[in-house]
């Protein structure tokens, strides 16, 4: 009896090690890696593993497990941001990666619970499975203010597929990529040639629309991105701020032809907040000739502190301030700061005490010839919802960030491929400031045009492309992708009692 019990707790500790393994795998989807087709064999075989559990809890713990090694491997970068000041937060970088990859493995979990609860009959519970698993990575992007970052369905970025995403947004990418990975599973032969034919479908529309041409846009303006390329363990350095800030006005003088209209530098590159720069703001006008300028500088209002971008015209004068309104959680603010603070634990990013205030929400900024630009801040730019929550649509999207927390292998390359795929959903060119890299201008496409490298300082000058008109996604969001879901369930729920009669 012993042995038996022995031997169950073996097969079962093996199950969960199989299932973490196939969840590692499935993450070389994501950037920088691409290996959708490597993926969608790890998503496979993770669903060929929870199908037949044997019982509701066995599905959750292998959804579970596989969850945690997918987001341990997709979102292995979150442990730099602790070790810009290791000795204060090293320690706390294996509980972060930990407690993210298996707090945000409990939607899978779930997903995992709910099919197997729903049927014992292999074909249904494997299409309850797909769409469970749909409704959890859904779900995520909206619940605890949401974390749609390694998304199943931003596999398909870079590729023809992801123009899907004009019209379903990244939740009907997620489920074809299930599909995709699951119809092998459940049908075998005939199953991977509806698979093969799926994809195949979905990436002639791709390409087809990647061949339609985008209308010209009159007298573009000519925009320059700057990239000062400061390590985060130095930005902030006595010794070493001017330094970073007489490389930018450097970069912002330097000749190029086309001259730019606008000179554009990343997420809090000014080294002093808002109300005491005006010398700073006149340099870099000075530096312009000029020229209006974009701006990532830290502001005060009372005791609150923002996270903010500011225009500005000839001789400084400001023109426009955003502040960012969705802020990183135990970033640039803590939950529960007062109880955090008992123990010296505050946002990392924070500049001072509990962290960063939230702005009013998304805007617009009509920056007259230079067009309505829409303003997003470092993370603001993960989340579709929150683009379309602009009063009014814009001409083109601007994104200023410091992805020298993200390190330097994974975060910021898939920083940069969610900005392309927002490009496509918007069906607006993205132009993005990022100051370690990787600094991109992006057509309406979601195609790279022009980059600079990352870890490396310089600047980019160039035209806006032009704009689209507004997408299906734009018009609707996630509600078709999410009208969908609730029709194929409740084609199971009656499929399901329909043969149990």
């Amino acid at each position: 009896m012993r042995m038996r019990q022995a031997a169950l707790t073996g097969e079962k500790a093996r199950g969960g090690a199989a299932a973490f393994g196939l969840g590692i795998v499935a993450a070389a989807g994501q950037a920088p890696l691409g290996l959708w087709p490597l993926a969608l064999l790890g998503f496979a075989g993770l669903i060929a593993l929870v199908l037949p559990a044997a019982t509701p809890q066995r599905a959750a713990k292998l959804a579970w497990m596989g969850g945690a090694g997918y987001f341990g491997a997709a979102l292995v970068w979150i442990v730099q941001p602790f070790l810009v000041d290791i000795a204060r937060h090293g320690w706390m970088a294996p509980f972060a990666l930990g407690l993210m990859a298996f707090g945000l493995a409990l939607f899978w979990a779930v997903a995992g619970y709910a099919a197997a609860r729903f049927t014992q009959r292999p074909g249904l519970r494997c299409a309850a499975l797909v769409l469970m698993l749909t409704v959890a990575e859904l779900a995520r992007s909206y619940v605890l203010t949401g974390f749609p970052w390694a998304l199943i369905g931003h596999l398909w970025i870079g590729t023809p597929v992801m123009q899907l995403a004009a019209v379903t947004g990244p939740h009907g990418l997620t489920l074809l990529a299930l599909l995709a990975a699951a119809l092998p599973v459940a049908l075998r032969t005939r199953g991977a040639v509806l698979a093969l034919v799926l994809v195949a479908a979905a990436w002639g529309y791709g390409a087809w629309q990647l061949t339609r041409p985008i209308p010209p846009r009159e007298a573009a303006p000519v925009v320059r991105l700057l990239q000062p390329n400061a390590a985060q363990h130095l930005k902030w350095r006595d010794d070493l701020v001017p330094v970073f800030l007489r490389r930018q006005l450097a970069l912002t003088a330097e000749f190029s032809d086309p001259a730019p209209d606008l000179i554009v530098w990343p997420e809090t590159a000014v080294p002093y907040l808002l109300g005491q720069a005006e010398p700073v703001l006149k340099m870099i006008s000075d530096a312009s000739g000029g020229r209006p300028a974009i701006l990532g500088i830290q502001r005060r209002d009372g005791r609150r502190v923002f996270n903010a971008l500011a225009a500005i015209g000839a001789g400084g004068a400001v023109t426009h301030v955003y502040d960012k309104y969705h802020l990183v959680p135990f970033g640039e603010y803590m939950p529960l700061s007062g109880f955090f603070a008992r123990f010296g634990i505050f946002g990392l990013a924070a500049g001072e005490s509990f962290g960063y205030a939230a702005g009013p929400g998304a805007q617009v900024l009509d920056l007259g010839a230079l067009g309505k630009v829409l303003p997003l801040i470092c993370y603001e730019a993960i989340f579709p919802q929150d683009l379309r929550a602009a009063p009014i649509r814009a001409d083109w999207i601007l994104q200023l960030t410091n992805d020298a927390w993200f390190g330097t292998f994974s975060g910021p390359y898939q920083h940069l491929a969610q900005a392309r795929l927002r490009a496509v959903e918007q069906g607006l060119p993205v132009l993005r400031s990022a100051n370690t890299g990787v600094s991109a201008v992006i057509d309406a496409r979601g195609r790279v045009l022009r980059d600079l490298p990352l870890n490396t300082a310089g600047q980019l000058t160039a035209p806006v492309p032009p704009a689209l008109p507004p997408t299906l996604y734009v018009r609707f969001g996630d509600w078709p992708a999410g009208l969908a879901i609730i029709v194929a369930l409740a084609a199971l729920i009656y499929r399901r009692f329909s043969v149990s009669r």
